[in-house]
C-alpha cells in the first residue's frame, strides 16, 4: 500500500495509467529488432520460461493474476507459516548434520550456532552404541535431536530415550524427532520395512513425549532421484497420508497423529521456486487435515536441507553460493529448521572449516541480514502468489496418481513411482548436456588446473533403491576421463583453436569453445600453431563473415597438417573439410564423449 506524503502530493497522478497491451506493444518492438516477429500475447510469451511441471514463468505479473487468499501466519491453510509469530523470535532452528561418532566436532558446531542435531545412526553413520558418547556434554533440555537411522530407527530412538532418562530430562523437556520413515527407508534401499515399531513410537511419544515427535516424511529420496519440485511435494503427502492412516488404525486422533510428522524438503538454487514449494507444501498439508476433519492440525513443521543434487564435485567452493541462496529460499519460504550441507558434502567427511561455513550461511541471514524479522517476507508478490498456486495444483495431481496407484508403498514397488522421477530426470539431464542449465564450474567456467578437495573417506550410504542423481554427474565422468589420462601420460587431451580474423571477430567463440572443450578435461591451446599444441583436433573460431571468407581454406591446411577432426564454431553451414559444429545449444556432453572417445582417451 503507497502512503501519500503529508502534502498529498501523488508524483505520479498526472501521468496516464499504462495497460498491459501496451507494456506487450513495446515488448514486440524489442522482439522486432532481434529477428521475432510476433505482437500481443506471443511477445509475452516469447520471453515466457518453461519449468518442470508443466509451470511456466512469465516475465511479467500483476493485479490480474490473481491467486487464492493465502490466510494469514499460524492459521489455516498456512500457507503463510505454521506459526503466528514465524521465525521471528531467533530465526529459525540451525540444524547441523553428522555421520560419524564425533564428539567434539557435535559440541563445537552446539558452541557456535547450531540450535539442533541431525545424526545420521546405524550402518551408515553412527553406531547406536556411540550415541551416548556423541552426546556427552549436550544438555538434551535445549538441543533438540532429530535421528536419522534407517533400518536401526528402533534400537537408536530407545537408546535416545534411555538417555533422556539417565540425565534427567523430563519428559515434556525432550525435543526432536525420533526419525522413523520406513517408506523413506525403502525407497533408499529397496527392502520393505515393518510400519509396526514406527507406530509403537509414536504412541509413546503421544502418550509421554509432548515435544517430541517419532516419524519423518524425508522427500529427499524423491528429489534426489531427479524429482520434480510437485513430484517432491506428491510423495510427501502419500507418505504423510500414508503414516497417518497407519498411526489412526492404531488408536491415535488425527490431530495426534499430525503432531507425531515432521516433513524434510529440498531447497535448491531456484529461490522463487523453493519459496513456492515450501508455501505449497503448507497448504497442501492443510488440505489433507482438512479432509481428514482436523483442519486445526495442518500446520507442517518443515526441516528444509540444501538440495544435495545441485553440489558439485569439482570446483566445490562455488557451493558455498549455492548453498547461501538455498538457505535464503528456505528461510524466506517459512522453514522451521534448515541444515545447510556443507560445501565438501560429496568429497566424503566435512572438515571443521566446511561445517563453520555452512552453520554460518544461516547465522549471516539471521543475524546481519535480519531475514527472519518479517514473517513470508514473499507474501502478496503475485509471481510468489500464482507459483505458489499452480505448483500446489501440480503437487495434489501427482498426490491423486500416487494414491491412484494405491498409495505410495505400492506406488515404489511397483516401479511406477521410480519411472516417473526417471522420466522428469531424463529431461532435466538433457537440458545439462546442452547447457541449457548450466553449472558453474562443471559445464560454465571450468577450470582444469585447481587443486583436488580431498577428505577423509565418509560412511557409504544407503543404496539399492531409486537412484541418487547428481547435476554434475555427466561431466564428472568426463572428467575423470581426462583426470585418468593425465595420470598416464602427462598431460590432459589437447585441442587446438584456430582464431581467425582480429580479435574482435574471434574473441567471441574462442572463449565459448575454450569453455566448452574444457567441460569435458580437454584442454584448448591458443598459441602457436597446430603441429606445436600436441593437439589432434582443431576449432575454427571467428565470425560468420570471417568464415565465409577464411573457414574453407583454414580446414584445409589443418586437414593437411594431421588434424583428424576440425569443427566450426558457429550454426552448421556448409565448409569444405569442416567436419562438424560446436554451437550454443548442442549436445555438449555427447560432443565431448565422442571427441575423447577418438583421442582414445578411455
Amino acid at each position: 500500500m503507497t502512503v501519500l506524503p503529508d502534502d498529498g502530493l501523488e508524483l505520479a497522478g498526472e501521468f496516464p495509467d499504462t495497460t498491459h497491451e501496451q507494456w506487450q506493444r513495446l515488448v514486440a518492438g524489442v522482439l522486432r529488432k532481434s529477428g521475432k516477429d510476433v505482437e500481443g500475447a506471443e511477445a509475452e510469451e516469447a520471453l515466457s520460461t518453461t519449468l518442470e511441471d508443466g509451470l511456466r514463468t512469465r516475465p511479467l505479473y500483476t493485479r490480474r493474476d490473481t491467486a487464492p487468499e493465502p490466510g494469514f501466519p499460524g492459521f489455516a491453510p498456512f500457507v503463510r507459516g505454521s506459526r503466528p509469530e514465524g521465525n521471528t523470535t531467533g530465526g529459525w532452528d540451525v540444524r547441523q548434520r553428522h555421520t560419524t561418532a564425533d564428539g567434539e566436532a557435535v559440541l563445537a558446531d552446539l558452541e557456535n550456532g547450531a540450535t539442533s542435531l541431525w545424526l545420521t545412526v546405524g550402518e551408515a553413520g553412527i553406531p547406536v552404541s556411540s550415541l551416548a558418547g556423541v552426546l556427552d556434554g549436550v544438555y538434551l533440555d535445549l538441543a533438540a535431536v532429530v535421528l536419522d537411522a534407517g533400518s536401526a530407527t528402533e534400537p537408536a530412538a530407545r537408546e535416545l530415550l534411555r538417555l533422556y532418562e539417565e540425565r534427567g530430562v523430563a519428559k515434556e523437556a525432550a525435543r526432536g524427532n525420533l526419525g522413523a520413515d520406513p517408506l523413506a527407508q525403502e525407497a533408499r534401499t529397496g527392502q520393505v520395512d515393518d510400519l509396526a515399531p514406527a507406530v509403537a513410537l509414536a504412541r509413546l511419544c503421544a502418550e509421554e513425549y509432548p515435544g517430541l515427535r517419532a516419524l519423518s516424511v524425508d522427500a529427499l529420496p524423491y528429489h534426489e532421484a531427479g524429482g520434480s519440485a510437485a513430484q517432491e511435494l506428491g510423495a510427501s503427502l502419500a507418505t504423510g497420508v500414508a503414516y497417518l492412516r497407519a498411526l489412526t488404525g492404531a488408536g491415535l486422533s488425527v490431530e495426534q497423529a499430525c503432531a507425531q510428522l515432521e516433513f524434510r524438503y529440498a531447497a535448491t538454487a531456484d529461490q522463487f521456486l523453493t519459496i513456492a514449494k515450501l508455501r505449497a507444501a503448507r497448504r497442501l498439508w492443510a488440505r489433507v487435515a482438512e479432509v481428514c476433519g482436523a483442519p486445526g492440525a495442518g500446520a507442517q513443521l518443515q526441516h528444509v536441507v540444501t538440495s544435495p543434487v545441485m553440489m558439485t564435485r569439482r570446483d566445490p567452493w562455488v557451493n558455498m553460493l549455492r548453498a547461501t541462496v538455498a538457505t535464503l529460499a528456505a528461510g524466506v519460504g517459512g522453514a522451521d529448521a534448515v541444515t545447510v550441507l556443507p560445501f565438501d558434502h560429496d568429497l566424503g567427511l566435512p572438515d571443521a572449516f566446511a561445517r563453520r561455513i555452512a552453520r554460518n550461511t544461516s547465522t549471516i541471514l539471521v543475524e546481519e541480514s535480519h531475514l527472519a524479522r518479517v514473517i513470508d517476507p514473499a507474501g502478496g508478490s503475485w509471481y510468489v502468489e500464482r507459483l505458489t498456486d499452480e505448483l500446489a495444483h501440480a503437487g495434489w495431481e501427482f498426490f491423486q496418481r500416487i494414491e491412484g496407484l494405491g498409495g505410495q508403498a505400492a506406488a515404489l514397488r511397483s516401479g511406477d513411482l521410480g519411472r516417473d522421477l526417471a522420466g522428469t530426470w531424463a529431461v532435466r539431464a538433457a537440458r545439462l548436456a546442452k547447457r541449457r542449465e548450466p553449472v558453474t564450474g562443471v559445464s560454465e567456467f571450468p577450470f582444469l588446473g585447481e587443486r583436488p578437495v580431498e577428505r577423509a573417506p565418509a560412511p557409504e550410504r544407503p543404496s539399492g533403491g531409486l537412484p541418487r542423481v547428481r547435476r554434475d554427474e555427466a561431466y564428472e565422468v568426463l572428467r575423470a576421463r581426462s583426470d585418468a589420462h593425465l595420470a598416464a601420460t602427462g598431460a590432459r587431451p589437447r585441442i587446438y583453436l584456430a582464431s581467425l580474423g582480429p580479435a574482435a571477430a574471434h574473441t567471441a567463440r574462442t572463449t565459448f569453445a575454450a569453455n566448452l572443450f574444457q567441460a569435458g578435461g580437454i584442454e584448448p591451446v591458443a598459441e602457436g600453431t597446430f603441429e606445436e599444441s600436441g593437439a589432434t583436433e582443431a576449432v575454427l573460431c571467428s565470425s560468420d563473415a570471417v568464415y565465409e571468407e577464411q573457414a574453407a581454406a583454414v580446414a584445409g591446411r589443418l586437414k593437411a597438417a594431421g588434424a583428424t577432426q576440425v569443427f566450426l564454431a558457429g550454426r552448421p553451414g556448409s565448409y569444405a573439410d569442416v567436419d562438424a559444429h560446436v554451437f550454443a545449444g548442442c549436445d555438449a556432453v555427447a560432443v565431448l564423449t565422442a571427441t575423447l572417445d577418438r583421442m582414445g582417451v578411455s
